[in-house]
């Protein structure tokens, strides 16, 4: 095997190695994620893209001159005469077999180029996947527990409400009947204050009545003792005025 074909075939066991390791399944996609954005390989990365390119570029040469040599010894009984150089069948194809190998390394190592490449690619996309997600699911949870925080405290600061409304209605229960129970005294007091004055008010106008009564009988017998002193007045005058005749 020539030295080119060599290195392309190291090229394609490293590949191999690299697909198989990263499809191990105890190493998780955030770990190949860590890896990933290191600092060696992100410098790595940095130059990849031409790198990757020009690997196509010798990959693809490589396909193409090996399809170049098979179908130059495919058709060994039409290129060689078989009468006159028998051992040159076993060298065609020795030729062939060896273009198609080298057809099958250059071919394997292309497609696994692109393998790889798409591999590496869905694993950083998956490890982003998992830490958004992981992300989410703690934001819901948070959301979660901070939703069913404030329900709590809603439904104890309702029973707080409730109890402090009934509290309050019993409070004001009492109150009211308490007021009504002074209303009713008060109301009772002042009636029996009424009924007293009003007792007081009966007695004062039958004194005033009785005193009118008295106060006319009292004209009555002043005027009759007026009179009757007048009148005795007038006797005594007469016969006193007779005398001085």
């Amino acid at each position: 095997m020539s030295l080119q074909w060599t290195a392309v075939a190291t090229f394609l066991y490293a590949e191999v190695f690299a697909v198989l390791l990263l499809c191990i399944p105890f190493i998780s996609p955030k770990r190949w994620q860590k890896i990933f954005k290191s600092r060696l390989v992100e410098l790595v990365v940095t130059y990849g893209n031409t790198f990757f390119v020009v690997l196509i570029v010798i990959l693809v040469l490589l396909v193409i001159d090996a399809v170049r040599e098979i179908r130059k010894y495919d058709d060994v009984t039409e290129k060689v005469n078989l009468q006159n150089n028998p051992g040159a069948v076993e060298h065609f194809h020795m030729k062939l077999f060896r273009a198609q190998r080298n057809l099958y390394i250059a071919g394997f190592s292309l497609l696994l180029s692109f393998l790889l490449r798409r591999l590496v690619t869905l694993i950083s996309q998956q490890a982003t996947l998992l830490a958004s997600n992981e992300a989410f699911k703690k934001q819901a949870e948070s959301a979660s527990d901070a939703a069913k925080k404030y329900m709590e405290e809603n439904d104890l600061l309702k029973k707080e409400a409730g109890g402090v409304t009934k509290l309050g209605g019993r409070d004001s229960e009492v109150k009211v009947q308490e007021e009504n129970r002074s209303l009713k005294a008060d109301l009772k007091r002042l009636k029996d204050e009424l009924a007293v004055n009003k007792q007081k008010l009966e007695k004062a106008e039958n004194e005033a009545l009785a005193m009118r009564k008295q106060s006319k009988g009292l004209t009555k017998e002043y005027d009759r003792l007026l009179e009757e002193h007048t009148k005795l007045q007038a006797a005594v005058d007469g016969p006193s005025d007779k005398k001085e005749e």
